[in-house]
């Protein structure tokens, strides 16, 4: 069942976002060579608790901490590691590095769902070409996300665009409506046939997260049982955000 949202809703879903998108920056901003992703978390949790003191009728709170036994306040993922990273003391972030930060804020009932790659210092240009080709996928796939448009066709956009230049993309991960719940219906593929699947109605909020690999597309999980990484070893990205559809066009809220 896809739940539809009333204009009020996507408006608290909206200054939810804010939060998040400051969150995240601030995340993506602290990533460095020395730093560890233990760290990383301790400041998404600071901030969140910063925001909840700010306005605490909203109750703010990570998406993720706790959510289906996850241990971290943010998933943060390192070089051939795709999603769901779990934050350690003992990961240090190198010289040469990518880091994926996915995030999500509970603000007054409903969450919002973001990610962000970042570099680590210098990368290499092939490593800086699949950040882009990846940020620009996430584009081509939100322009695609009208009143009438399927998820297909935000699929096939976000799919040519990357094996275009020469990248994989994940098939076992996909993204997701989004609302009062985590994650709901539609499941959004980053791949697919334009008209296929469901089709975007007035209302609908989901996320897009377009994740593309260096290599081959196919992903494992890891020892952990929450991480996913490439099989071949090569480097992923990750973006997304969360758009609401709208008759003016797809809105993003974070």
């Amino acid at each position: 069942m896809i739940n539809i949202k009333t204009q009020q809703e996507i408006e608290i879903m909206a200054e939810g976002g804010k939060i998040l998108k400051d969150i995240l920056q601030k995340m993506a901003q602290a990533v460095r060579p020395g730093i560890t992703t233990e760290e990383i978390d301790k400041l998404a949790r600071e901030l969140v608790v910063s925001w909840a003191k700010k306005i605490p009728e909203a109750k703010i709170s990570s998406s993720f901490c706790g959510y289906r036994g996850f241990p971290g306040f943010v998933c943060i993922s390192v070089n051939d590691e795709v999603v769901h990273g779990i934050p350690s003391s003992k990961r240090v972030i190198a010289e040469g590095d990518i880091v994926g930060l996915d995030f999500g804020v509970v603000y007054k009932g409903f969450h919002t769902d973001s990610a962000v790659t970042v570099p680590a210092g210098k990368i290499s240009k092939e490593t800086e070409k699949l950040l882009r080709v990846t940020r620009e996928a996430l584009e081509l796939g939100i322009e695609k996300t009208l009143i009438g448009n399927t998820v297909g066709d935000i699929g096939y956009a976000v799919q040519k665009h990357a094996e275009k230049n020469g990248f994989g993309v994940v098939k076992e991960l996909v993204g997701h409506g989004v609302g009062r719940k985590l994650h709901e219906e539609p499941y959004v593929p980053n791949y697919g046939k334009k008209g296929g699947g469901e089709v975007l109605k007035e209302g609908m909020v989901i996320a897009i997260e377009p994740m593309i690999t260096a290599g081959r597309p196919a992903v494992e999980i890891a020892s952990d049982n929450w991480t996913y990484k490439t099989k071949d070893g090569s480097f992923a990205a990750h973006f997304e955000h969360t758009v609401a559809i709208t008759k003016e066009g797809p809105r993003v809220l974070t």
